[in-house]
């Protein structure tokens, strides 16, 4: 019945983020939202822009941190609702709202799993982390406000997972590719056809396969998604632009495949925009992830990308929800299913040793 009274309160915190347009960048009024409620639950938080986290009373340098996260923002909502995305419309169990699946639910009942663990027996130390930006991947979301936290352990992220642990990411890295030509007159089959330069390496890129394979992620990908050159007709193009949208398993690091990939072009020039959004794993031998497996749980690896990507230290994913209701029209949290992730993430936590 204890935390019946926690759910009771999740769900009142989830209606009202619900009803905050919060789309990346733009999440000043549910943070605020959220702070209201810490402060009402006499929960003192520290908070940089729109990130606010929460430590524990009892906090120890010495012991190991747990963190929980998860993100604030949501995407835009798609033209093909049929309800208002910004009202929290409760039918049965079910919660509809843009941001309940993706991860509102999880955000707010890890909270009430933080505040249920607070005052009981740990040796570890517990930081709630509510981040920003995540759906963007923004500069000013997790990676601005982990320089101001302690450090962390391990942390369990509140993606919508149908609460199984993904112990697996991919990553993502976006390339520029440029092709150089000369300009001139198609009629006259003038100058150096800058498509024509790009074309083997472009077969190249289609064809290469990787050879580590993941168990959990499957192959590195990448693929070529878009193409531009050429002005008209008749002019020979002398510039081509394409982008290669890279998705990587746990076996490479963003710089070594810049790198490789640089050295196999033959005739065009890369550009990554950036290597900071890493793949993710944390071992099945993890005391967390031990417990998942032996409350009957089945770890996976998940294609997605999350704020897991930032994290410098060991993550998984575990949430209520399901991935495929993110992003999309009428999205929807189910009240029971956020009721079993705040019983599985107090029997995660209560007991758990990470001292062994």
């Amino acid at each position: 019945m204890e935390n019946k009274n926690y759910l009771y309160d999740a769900v009142a915190l989830l209606k009202e983020l619900i009803a905050i347009p919060s789309v990346s960048r733009d999440e000043t009024r549910a943070a605020d939202k959220l702070a209201d409620f810490l402060n009402m639950w006499n929960l003192p938080f520290g908070r940089e822009g729109n990130n606010l986290w929460v430590g524990c009373p009892d906090w120890d340098n010495n012991r190991p941190t747990v963190m929980l996260n998860a993100h604030i923002d949501t995407v835009k909502p798609v033209s093909s609702w049929t309800r208002d995305p910004f009202s929290p419309d409760q039918e049965y169990d079910v919660i509809y709202g843009l941001g309940s699946n993706d991860c509102g639910g999880g955000l707010v009942s890890l909270l009430q799993a933080y505040r249920i663990m607070l005052y009981r027996p740990r040796n570890y130390n517990l930081l709630w982390v509510a981040s920003a930006e995540e759906e963007i991947s923004g500069q000013n979301g997790l990676s601005r406000v982990l320089p101001l936290l302690p450090k962390i352990d391990v942390a369990i992220v509140g993606e919508p997972t149908g609460m199984q642990p993904a112990i697996a990411e991919k990553g993502l890295m976006v390339i520029d590719g440029y092709a150089h030509g000369k300009s001139g007159h198609a009629a006259r089959n003038e100058g150096i056809n800058a498509i024509y330069e790009a074309l083997n390496d472009l077969v190249w890129l289609r064809d290469y396969k990787f050879r580590k394979v993941s168990p959990l992620l499957g192959p590195t990908k990448m693929t070529v998604t878009v193409v531009e050159g050429g002005t008209q007709h008749n002019v020979v193009p002398d510039t081509l632009h394409f982008v290669i949208d890279v998705r990587t398993n746990e076996f490479y690091q963003n710089e070594y495949l810049f790198n490789f990939l640089c050295k196999k072009m033959t005739k065009c020039e890369l550009r990554a925009r950036s290597f900071r959004l890493h793949s993710s794993c944390i071992s099945p031998e993890h005391p967390l992830i031990k417990r998942c497996i032996d409350r009957g749980m089945q770890p996976f690896g998940s294609p997605t990308l999350s704020d897991q990507a930032l994290m410098p230290f060991p993550s998984f994913k575990l949430g209520p929800g399901e991935s495929s209701r993110s992003h999309s029209a009428n999205e929807f949290i189910k009240i029971s299913e956020m009721e079993q992730a705040i019983d599985t993430y107090v029997a995660l936590l209560e007991g758990l040793d990470l001292l062994k």
